[in-house]
C-alpha cells in the first residue's frame, strides 16, 4: 500500500507526493536540472545531507549500476522526484532505482511536481525542508524542522585513510589529492591522463602532503560552506607556492579563501549539466556540469594576485581563477563530465603542463 507524504519548506509551503522507504528527512532543499545522471548525483558527496530535487520528471528509467557510483555510498539526506520508473532499461542495468534507494536508506518522496518546487526555490531561495508522512503530527514536524543544518559535512564524506591509485607508464606525475568529498570520476580522469595519485583525508596537515614531495596538489570538490572549515584553509595556506595546485568546486573556494578572497552563498546555487561557462582567455564558451551553493566574490579579488579566468554566462559569477605569479589555478565547475558534457577536460591537461613546468 502506497504511503502518502509531503515536503514542507520552512516558509510553510507544502508539496504532496508518495513515500518510498524511510519516511522522514530534514535538510536544505536544492534542485538539479540534469536530464540524466541521477545515480551520480545521489552519490556525489557534495550533496551530503541535502534534500535533492530533480526537475526532470522521469527518473529511474535506466536503473542503477556500480559503474556510476561516485563515492562509497549515497550521502544525500533525501530525494524528491516526479515519476519513479519501476523498470529500468540499459545494458549496464543492475538494480532498479527503488531498490538502490532502499538499500542506501535514502528517504524518497515521488509523484511530486518538482518543477513547481524548483520555481519556488528559484524565487524564494534555498531553504530548509522536511519530508514526512501525510499524517505526521505537528509536534513531529516542528521537531524535525528545528534540527539544525549540519556544518561539518566534509568530515563525514572524506576518506578515513590515505590510499594510492597507480598509473601506467614510466615516471608518471605524482599528485596528492586532498579528499573533501571527491567524485570518483575526477580521480579516474586524472589517472586517464597518466597521473599517479595519493588520496589523503581532509584533515591532513600540509607537512604530511609536502613530505611526499608530489609533483602537484589537487584540492577536491565537497559539501558545505567553505567558511565552516577554516582549519582546512589554514593548511592550504601552507601549501601555497610549494607545488602546483589545482582546485575544483569546494577546492576552488578553499583556495580563494587561503589567498585572501571571500566567498558567499548563492540564492539557489548552480546544479545541473547545462551551465554555460566562458573562458575569458579565449572567448570560448563551453557547457559544464555544476553542483555548488557558494561562489567566490569577484570584488574580493581586486587587490590580490589573482585573476578571473572563467565566468558563468547566465549570471556572471566567478567560475575560474588563476594566480598571476604562482602555478595555481582552479574552477568552480566539474570538468570530469559526470554527469554532463566533456568540453572541459582540457583543464586536466593544463594541470599536467603546470606540473611539467611548461
Amino acid at each position: 500500500m502506497e504511503q502518502k507524504g509531503k515536503l514542507i519548506l520552512e516558509d510553510g509551503t507544502v508539496f504532496s507526493g508518495k513515500l518510498l522507504g524511510k519516511a522522514r528527512a530534514t535538510g536544505e532543499v536544492v534542485f538539479n536540472t540534469s536530464m540524466t545522471g541521477y545515480q551520480e548525483s545521489l552519490t556525489d558527496p557534495s550533496y551530503c545531507r541535502q534534500l535533492l530535487t530533480l526537475t526532470y520528471p522521469l527518473v529511474g528509467n535506466y536503473g542503477t549500476a556500480e559503474l556510476f557510483m561516485q563515492s562509497r555510498k549515497a550521502f544525500v539526506g533525501g530525494f524528491i522526484i516526479g515519476e519513479l520508473c519501476s523498470e529500468g532499461s540499459n545494458w549496464h542495468y543492475e538494480h532498479s532505482l527503488a531498490e538502490f534507494l532502499q538499500e542506501q536508506e535514502i528517504p524518497c518522496l515521488y509523484g511530486v511536481d518538482t518543477r513547481a518546487v524548483t520555481r519556488h526555490i528559484r524565487a524564494a531561495g534555498t531553504m530548509k525542508g522536511i519530508i514526512v508522512p501525510e499524517d505526521a503530527s505537528k509536534e513531529e514536524m516542528d521537531e524535525l524542522m528545528a534540527v539544525p543544518i549540519e556544518t561539518q559535512v566534509v568530515r563525514e564524506v572524506t576518506t578515513r585513510e590515505t590510499y594510492e591509485i597507480a598509473a601506467e607508464g614510466e615516471n608518471p606525475p605524482h599528485v596528492v589529492a586532498l579528499d573533501f568529498g571527491v567524485k570518483q570520476n575526477i580521480l579516474k580522469s586524472m589517472t586517464a591522463k597518466g597521473c599517479r595519485l595519493t588520496v589523503m583525508p581532509a584533515d591532513t596537515k600540509a607537512e604530511e602532503v609536502l613530505a611526499l614531495n608530489p609533483d602537484g596538489i589537487f584540492l577536491s570538490n565537497g559539501p558545505g560552506d567553505p567558511a565552516d572549515v577554516d582549519d582546512i584553509v589554514s593548511e592550504v595556506k601552507k601549501l601555497l607556492g610549494k607545488k602546483p595546485i589545482f582546485g575544483i568546486c569546494l577546492g576552488h573556494q578553499l583556495l580563494a579563501r587561503a589567498l585572501g578572497a571571500e566567498t558567499y552563498k548563492l540564492k539557489f546555487g548552480h546544479r545541473g549539466s547545462n551551465q554555460p561557462v566562458k573562458d575569458l582567455r579565449t572567448g570560448r564558451v563551453t557547457i559544464s556540469s555544476q553542483n555548488h551553493g557558494y561562489a567566490v566574490r569577484e570584488d574580493s579579488l581586486k587587490d590580490l594576485p589573482l585573476e578571473v579566468t572563467h565566468i558563468n554566462v547566465n549570471d556572471g559569477t566567478v567560475e575560474g581563477m588563476r594566480h598571476t605569479e604562482l602555478p595555481i589555478f582552479s574552477v568552480q565547475y566539474h570538468p570530469e563530465a559526470s554527469p554532463g558534457p566533456d568540453d572541459n577536460m582540457y583543464l586536466f591537461d593544463e594541470f599536467l603542463e603546470l606540473m611539467r613546468g611548461e
